[in-house]
């Protein structure tokens, strides 16, 4: 839960505003599938013991497109040829009441929800016994689980310019549903809008940012709010009016989107939806907090002055922040004891706390790759290919940093200090999000770093994302993140495949296979075998899956194998096959990723069998054959479809220090830019550089193109 949002917890009853565009299509009909998706969200608060009050407008815009209809039908053609004159709203608002109240009613008994309406007046409240009465009603229909809809009453309103007029006790359905949050003595109020929330610009705008909790202090004056809706009477304006008036007298508001699934759910769950008025909020964030926006900007800003120093000064940076890891190892383990000691309170999985816990020799290794990483040869700038297009015309393809890089990880808080020097040697900004069960860690360790960072080049070159929360926004940056990196479990990295458009490198599973032949020699498969499962069953290059031919569960050599396994602690599952034959338990998937010291076995018949099944069942990150028959084995390294593919070897030995790369900022499964482990070269892109004598193109009547290859020597 949202540490601001969590006065939600005490939250009974909720006033719901429903405005014109939420409850109507662009062509002025009413929007009965989202009206039914918000009902629904409803009946379950009910359920919950929510008292729902709901506020809404939509009846002058449902009679306007009815008696147009009305007015179609019953004219002549003579009438039509004649100016039409606009119709009454206040007759309108007569007939769309009914109209809107019928199809409400007719929903929620649908749902078993019976509902009431009340119609009022701004004359009404000016009645102290009116307001006794309403009180009286409304609580007693809530106490029916009753849902009371409230509107107000266009067709009688004595005021002047209902559409215009934001004088009086109330003006629009906005201000009226601040007013019974208020008088109803409600916990909650909740604006429903066309839009996300309140931005700092127009919402259309990519560099308009969503802001998640109004400051005043901060944000008065500072925002500039675009037209009116486009079929009500305010729009966003008018919302933050009502908001701020609500708000200050005690009630909470949270403007958010109708159009969004589950919603209003969300926002009584305290997750982060929309944006936030109460009276405490300057409070709980400090007015110069840094949004994810600036500090996205700030980090792409520090990538280009640290593109512009020399390759001795960037290397420099990594040779300090080397030195300053192992300065500050017992600053750091502390810190990390501390994390550690917390997940081991909270019942961590030993995995987890594994992938927590950082060490002496940890901290020297990884002082020792960023060394390596800084010895490496200059990455950025190099001529990758030039070509001659022209006399005088010369062209060059050449390697340059990707921008701004958004790392999302979990656990390991050792990832962040590679992450970071990869950053670093590729030229790159960087934002970091570590998760929670490493705060200390994490905390410290970019202290540590940022501190060697020069001035010339800036801190806020490699910014920590605190909050989880934080997460959402920075993925919609795509006008300033140029990738996504998530590391860690399937679940993370589908929700952030899903909640965003900037490219994402990365896998979901780590689901390796390793294939043992009947050409296999045994003693190097069972080492093999035993060293990718019990070497680090947590990594994301560990067997999950073992596959053996059919012919080695007839020889005897299975067994061994399995022997072998479940000496060292390996829990086995089988296939359909293994499971009968071994009497081990049936996997219930074999797309699965236990990242423990268990596995999943199964016989197959030959190489392409193992194939086949490492195709419809793997995650294309690394597998492995164990086969003395070379031509068995060229089979099984052309057509398995993996970024990594190995033979007679461990597939632990996927990994970017292993390669060489120096360190890994992760191992990618897309098949689109980068694949396999991730070092300094998968954050590099390209650009093109075209020197020339004043060349021009004039329909490519003066220019003789040669598209000669000169040498890069």
């Amino acid at each position: 839960m949202d540490p601001t949002r969590a006065f939600v917890k005490n939250v009974r009853r909720v006033v719901i505003k429903v405005g014109t565009a939420v409850v109507t299509r662009d062509d002025g009909r009413l929007a009965v599938g989202r009206v039914g998706a918000i009902f629904e969200q409803l009946e379950g608060l009910n359920a919950q013991g929510f008292e729902i009050i709901l506020v809404t407008s939509g009846a002058v815009g449902a009679g306007r497109q009815r008696l147009k209809y009305r007015r179609l039908v019953n004219s002549s053609f003579a009438d039509l040829q004649k100016p039409q004159v606009e119709l009454d709203g206040k007759a309108c608002a007569a007939v769309g009441q009914n109209g809107l109240m019928a199809l409400y009613d007719n929903l929620l008994s649908q749902l078993d929800i019976t509902s009431s309406q009340i119609l009022v007046t701004d004359n009404d409240f000016k009645s102290r016994d009116f307001r006794v009465q309403l009180s009286q009603t409304v609580n007693s229909l809530l106490a029916l689980r009753s849902i009371p809809i409230f509107n107000e009453n266009d067709a009688i309103s004595t005021r002047r310019a209902p559409y215009a007029d934001s004088s009086g006790i109330f003006w629009d359905n906005d201000s009226l549903a601040g007013l019974l949050a208020l008088e109803l003595k409600a916990d909650l109020l909740v604006l429903l809008s066309d839009v996300d929330g309140l931005y700092s610009g127009p919402p259309s705008d990519p560099r308009s940012k969503l802001i998640n909790t109004y400051i005043k202090e901060k944000h008065e004056g500072a925002i500039t709010f675009g037209d009116k809706s486009r079929v009500g009477r305010g729009g966003m304006n008018a919302k933050v009016k009502a908001a701020l008036n609500t708000a200050c007298s005690g009630t909470p508001v949270i403007i958010a989107s109708g159009f969004t699934a589950d919603n209003i759910t969300k926002v009584l769950n305290g997750e982060r939806v929309g944006t936030l008025f109460h009276q405490d909020a300057h409070s709980w964030l400090p007015l110069t907090d840094v949004g994810s926006r600036e500090m996205a900007v700030a980090a792409r800003e520090c990538s280009r002055k640290l593109q512009g120093l020399s390759s001795e000064d960037r290397a420099k940076i990594l040779f300090d922040i080397a030195a300053s890891l192992e300065a500050n190892e017992g600053l750091i383990m502390v810190e990390n004891d501390l994390d550690v000691a917390a997940a081991e309170s909270a019942g961590y999985d030993r995995s987890l706390i594994s992938r927590l816990a950082l060490t002496p020799w940890k901290i020297s290794g990884l002082a020792k790759s960023i060394r390596t990483l800084a010895e490496m040869d200059e990455p950025v700038g190099q001529v990758l290919k030039r070509t001659e297009l022209a006399e005088g015309l010369v062209l060059e393809k050449t390697s340059c940093p990707l921008g701004v890089l958004l790392v999302v990880f979990e656990s390991r808080p050792d990832a962040l200090a590679q992450i970071a020097s990869l950053a670093i040697r590729s030229g790159n900004g960087l934002l970091l999000k570590g998760g929670k069960e490493a705060m200390r860690s994490n905390t410290i360790l970019h202290k540590v770093i940022t501190s060697s960072i020069p001035d010339t080049v800036g801190a806020k070159l490699i910014g920590l994302v605190t909050s989880r929360e934080e997460i959402s926004d920075l993925l919609k940056l795509d006008d300033v993140i140029d990738l996504v990196i998530p590391r860690g479990s399937n679940r993370l990295v589908s929700e952030i495949k899903n909640s965003t458009k900037i490219p994402v490198l990365g896998h979901a599973d780590g689901i390796c296979h390793i294939y043992v032949d009947k050409s296999a020699n045994m003693d190097m498969a069972k080492r093999i075998v035993l060293d990718a499962k019990i070497d680090y069953p947590a990594a994301c290059n560990a067997m999950e899956t073992l596959l053996v031919h059919h012919d080695l569960s007839t020889n005897g050599e299975l067994q061994k194998l399995v022997d072998e396994l479940q000496l060292e602690g390996v829990t086995l599952y089988g296939g359909p096959k293994a499971s009968s034959l071994l009497e081990i338990e049936e996997a219930p998937s074999f797309h699965h990723e236990y990242s423990s010291r268990a596995c999943t076995v199964e016989i197959v018949s030959d190489v392409g069998a193992a194939i086949a099944h490492i195709h419809k069942n793997g995650s294309a990150h690394t597998d492995c054959i164990v086969a003395d028959d070379s031509e068995v084995a060229e089979v099984f390294l052309h057509n398995v479809d993996s970024a990594a593919v190995f033979h007679n070897a461990s597939t632990r030995f996927c990994d970017g220090a292993r390669f060489g790369l120096g360190a890994e900022v992760g191992i990618s499964t897309s098949r689109i830019h980068a694949r396999g482990p991730v070092g300094v070269e998968g954050l590099l892109t390209t650009r093109w550089i075209l020197r020339g004598s004043g060349q021009v193109v004039d329909g490519d009547k003066g220019v003789i193109y040669t598209h000669k290859d000169i040498s890069l020597e």
